[in-house]
């Protein structure tokens, strides 16, 4: 009787462990490769603390950003959300926001999973690099006791350039050499200085640090920034060790400028980039130690990725590159190879997910919004398109399958690629390995298939498989086939007549880029410590009702994506 009851007591505890509100720490790296951390595959960089989160919880290997680009992925990762559908995606060149007092951001009708974990009594910290903006007032940062707990770390604003001193009249050359030439030489004087002053005046109101709506460094210095940022981190959790809490962690590191503190500067195998990684790596084992410390490890689900791939193009002055490692990936940020958007995905919750599990199911950083709204006990909004899937049945082995059928990858607001999962592609070829020619050893090690890109040879398959079923499944693919393109076909001429309604309006545009925001130069230099902060209402924050209807922003038509189930 007693250890039946003991029995009974064990699995309450187990039950209410895995039903109750863990706290949600969320570690998000700044252009981290995929090749970079020990776990997955790196031998030259030192990274034990993220090793030792992906050792002790789940590694996912085919963890996907949803764009290689920051802006857009960190607004896709936090409402869960295709950025083409909050107007987060660029229709031109530039994609992402380089000045701080731009007019662009997350717009007020987002639900970020901060909004959704605050309403459920979370308290809620953005500590570190903001970029989708607006990130603060959108419910990142705002603690209950009504304060942006965070630290915000933004760029800068340009003014534009006038021109059009000289006139002409008709067409071809001046009329007045002169006087154009001395207007050119005034123009090219004005422009000179106006770069000059640029510089000068860039750093200052380009980079500073913010708690709440305080600048609480002007310009900013990186002198142990990391070191300051993992201290506001941990100070937060033990401030609200006894309430379940949100922190949402974004590094610096180790996007360019590269920087290190004096304990990490050239100690590394890899230069600045390598100092950095390793300096991050320590900041992510501070942060499980207090949680050890503080006994809250058991009740706090941990998730580690990147915004994107690691910028392996990108170069010094010197020839010397910046980048990381994307591992056998090819390409990297800002463009749509697997090296751009495959990131690292570790998940660690002791006694809920299993120690040292390894996931090769296709997920998203999308993920998170929907997995940690549920743990918390938010329901998701009904009145947008989520994109995002639940993880913890992945995680739990609940599920041995990925609810993402297809994955959209986009550059900008570009539809480069489609990644699809169909339901029926696990299953061994019953043929292709017994029948492989004698020379070729790969084809018998296969295994399970893939999704994968292939030359499809009906009338080759006899040859390379002679059971008698493969004559009737090629024949049965070839139907299924034109059965398909038929339908797309058929389909061309309704495509052409609909007709499509209008996107959410373009964040990520010239105008959004560079047209003044509440947050001006103006405004930064001139407020004071103490000075009341901006109203949710001034400060982009609506408890209205979003605008968004649900449908796609995308030229591909209204319902290019599936709905959530």
């Amino acid at each position: 009787m007693r250890v039946l009851l003991l029995l009974l007591v064990f699995l309450g505890v187990t039950q209410s462990h895995t039903t109750s509100r863990p706290n949600i720490v969320l570690l998000m790296a700044d252009d981290l490769g995929i090749g970079d951390p020990g776990c997955y595959g790196n031998k030259t960089l030192r990274t034990p603390n993220i090793d030792r989160l992906a050792s002790g919880g789940a590694k996912l290997t085919q963890h996907l950003a949803a764009s290689p680009l920051c802006t857009p992925s960190r607004a896709s990762f936090m409402t869960g959300r295709y950025s083409v559908r909050s107007g987060m995606a660029s229709w031109n060149r530039m994609g992402v926001y380089i000045f701080t007092a731009c007019s662009g951001g997350l717009p007020p009708s987002e639900v970020t999973f901060a909004k959704l974990l605050k309403s459920r009594g979370y308290s809620t910290a953005l500590i570190g690099m903001e970029s989708p903006r607006r990130g603060l007032a959108a419910g990142l940062g705002r603690t209950p006791e009504g304060s942006v707990a965070a630290l915000g770390f933004r760029s800068s604003i340009p003014r534009s350039l006038a021109s059009g001193l000289c006139r002409t009249k008709g067409q071809g050359l001046p009329c007045h050499p002169r006087t154009v030439f001395l207007g050119l030489l005034l123009l090219v004087v004005l422009l000179l200085l106006l770069f000059l002053c640029f510089l000068h005046f860039f750093r200052p109101l380009n980079c500073f640090l913010m708690r709440d709506y305080d600048v609480t460094q002007q310009p900013l210095s990186f002198d142990n920034l990391t070191q300051r940022l993992t201290a506001e981190a941990t100070s937060f959790i033990r401030r609200h060790a006894d309430t379940p809490f949100l922190l949402f962690l974004s590094f610096i590191h180790v996007h360019t400028a590269h920087f290190s503190s004096k304990e990490f500067a050239r100690k590394s195998r890899h230069g600045p980039y390598g100092d950095g990684v390793e300096e991050m790596d320590w900041s992510v084992g501070q942060v499980l130690d207090v949680l050890e410390e503080l006994r809250l490890a058991d009740h706090t689900l941990v998730y580690f990725t990147s915004d994107h791939g690691a910028h392996v193009e990108e170069v010094t002055a010197k020839g010397q590159k910046h980048g990381g490692s994307n591992g056998i990936y090819k390409g990297g940020k800002a463009n749509n190879w697997e090296g751009g958007i495959r990131v690292p995905g570790i998940l660690r919750w002791p006694g809920v997910i299993e120690a040292g599990l390894e996931i090769d199911e296709p997920t998203s950083n999308m993920d998170i919004f929907p997995t940690v709204a549920k743990l918390a006990g938010s329901p998701l909004p009904k009145d947008r398109i989520i994109d995002g899937r639940d993880l913890m049945p992945l995680l739990q082995g609940k599920s041995q399958r990925s609810e993402h059928e297809f994955l959209f990858h986009y550059c900008n607001a570009y539809l480069n690629a489609v990644r699809w999962h169909p339901p029926n592609s696990e299953y061994p070829p019953p043929c292709l390995p017994e029948a492989a020619p004698a020379a070729d050893q790969e084809c018998a090690l296969l295994g399970p298939l893939s999704p994968s890109l292939f030359s499809y040879r009906p009338w080759a398959l006899p040859a390379l498989a002679p059971c008698p079923e493969s004559t009737r499944t090629a024949v049965g693919i070839e139907w299924e086939i034109r059965a398909f393109l038929a339908s797309v076909e058929a389909a061309r001429p309704l495509l052409r007549r609909l007709h499509w309604r209008q996107g959410p309006s373009a964040q990520v545009s010239p105008g959004g880029l560079v047209c003044p925001g509440r947050l001006s130069p103006g405004l930064i230099c001139g407020r004071q410590k103490g000075q009341a902060p901006l109203s949710d209402s001034d400060a982009g924050v609506s408890s209205g009702a979003p605008v968004d209807s649900g449908r796609a922003a995308h030229p591909a038509g209204p319902d290019v994506f599936p709905k959530s189930k």
